[in-house]
């Protein structure tokens, strides 16, 4: 989505002499911003949908968001898909039926793993920041600080754990 700053500029500094370039042009900036409001639209249908869960489930979603680069709609994203995630005995569990396991290079006898593949990675889209490649500690993050209010103490632990790479993905 454009920034209000980038779309104030677009309107002032770039303009076509060519009156179809220049019909395009608007045509672009009102779907830019129809597709804007429809997003804020659909979020605000998302949170009111979370204050209509179970309680367990908001407890859930959460949670969740005190990762970093896991915001509402992500944490929503994550409960919708996975279900009652307790389901899962170990965190090994979960991300091989996520699909977020190792590459694998195997001839023969041999066999070498390695990084998470590209395919599996979970994409940190969440629209109000801390996704993948920020190089901000996560503890440095206001907004990550302001989704932990109230949560548990152990939940702040482990997330803090993971957000900081402590512990390794496959523990539970």
């Amino acid at each position: 989505m454009w920034t209000q700053r980038y779309q104030d500029w677009v309107k002032e500094q770039v303009h076509f002499e060519q009156p179809a370039q220049e019909y395009t042009l608007l045509d672009y900036q009102h779907e830019v911003e129809h597709m804007g409001d429809r997003i804020r639209r659909l979020d605000q249908a998302i949170a009111e949908a979370v204050k209509l869960a179970p309680p367990r489930m908001q407890e859930v979603m959460q949670s969740l968001q005190a990762l970093r680069g896991i915001a509402q709609i992500s944490a929503v994203t994550i409960v919708a898909e996975l279900g009652k995630i307790s389901r899962f005995d170990r965190a090994r569990q979960l991300m091989g039926y996520s699909g977020a396991v190792s590459s694998e290079h195997s001839s023969g006898k041999r066999m070498q793993r390695g990084q998470i593949t590209k395919t599996a990675m979970l994409i940190c889209a969440d629209r109000d920041g801390g996704g993948v490649g920020i190089s901000t500690p996560a503890g440095d993050r206001p907004r990550l600080r302001k989704r932990q209010e109230g949560l548990s103490e152990e939940v702040k632990e482990i997330a803090w754990k993971r957000n900081t790479g402590y512990i390794s993905a496959t523990a539970t």
